[in-house]
């Protein structure tokens, strides 16, 4: 009966030892895996997040107006003190965020914001909200997107020349 089974594990043996030794296989294996690593990888951006003014054009996937209550919603990054300054059409707002560049991935921390009334402080809240919520960012064709996870991006900003 053991026999019986003898030439068939031959023969998977004999399959799995050439499809381990077969140094072309192996090529394309690895250089396919590395064009699927490099598909799911984060680019490095062509712009850096730092130093530039971003005019908010989206939240929630909503256009945003240039003007709300007579200001530009906008949000800028320095990075000599890792501190952001934005305005979401009322009060400013500002405080640290902590970047990796490498891994596109970003934090928030709250820190002071003017205290003014006005008559729509939905875009102010939407974006306290999103500094809140973000964890990573991507800049693609001078756009901005602060995103959570891979969820479509919580807001986008337009690079302001």
């Amino acid at each position: 009966m053991k026999a019986k089974y003898l030439p068939v594990l031959s023969i998977c043996l004999g399959i799995i030892y050439s499809a381990c030794s077969n140094p072309k296989d192996s090529a394309t294996s690895s250089s396919d895996t590395a064009s699927a690593i490099a598909e799911t990888a984060p680019s490095t951006p062509a712009l850096a997040i730092t130093g530039v003014k971003w005019k908010l054009i989206e939240l929630m996937g909503q256009p945003v107006a240039d003007s709300v209550n007579g200001k530009e919603p906008f949000i800028t990054f320095k990075k000599e003190d890792s501190s952001y300054a934005a305005n979401g059409g009322c009060n400013g707002l500002g405080g640290k965020f902590e970047l990796n560049e490498q891994t596109l991935r970003i934090t928030f921390q709250q820190g002071m914001s003017t205290m003014m009334a006005c008559p729509d402080m939905t875009i102010e809240s939407g974006l306290k909200q999103v500094l809140t919520d973000a964890d990573n960012y991507t800049i693609s064709d001078s756009i901005l997107s602060l995103n959570k996870a891979r969820m479509a991006p919580l807001a986008r900003f337009r690079k302001v020349e």
